[in-house]
């Protein structure tokens, strides 16, 4: 696949996608002969996965460690990729809890707006000519 097709595909523009390979996101690409780059269907999964990661609030610092691990090897990095993945759901729980937090407060506020909304318009009602309006 092309880069504007990935791009397409995945919701993300294509400035990010070199981004994410010069950074060290997702493995290198592969080039055609024109130096076009070429995504696999392996590509495509790590794009997947950085947007996902990336979705949840995970830090791009994090995200390169993790690529970085998984290309050293398997079996010498299980424990240290399970690791971090481990304290990443540590820290996007609490941050749901704080999400959670705020949108009960927010809930509050707009029924309070609600209330005053419809106390506004009782006495809109109110002062009303009965004759004219």
């Amino acid at each position: 696949m092309t880069i504007t097709e990935v791009s397409q595909k995945f919701d993300i523009s294509q400035d990010t996608l070199r981004y994410y390979e010069r950074v060290g996101l997702i493995p290198r690409v592969n080039r055609n002969k024109s130096g076009i780059r070429d995504y696999t269907e392996e590509d495509c999964n790590w794009v997947e996965f950085i947007k996902c990661m990336r979705g949840a609030g995970l830090p791009i610092e994090v995200l390169i460690e993790y690529v970085k691990l998984f290309l050293e090897g398997d079996v010498e990095t299980l424990e240290a990729r399970k690791e971090l993945l481990i304290e990443q759901r540590k820290q996007l729980l609490a941050r749901m809890e704080d999400m959670k937090k705020t949108l009960e407060r927010i809930d509050y506020k707009i029924a309070i707006f609600d209330e005053r909304i419809v106390e506004a318009e009782k006495t809109l009602r109110r002062t009303e000519n009965p004759i004219c309006g």
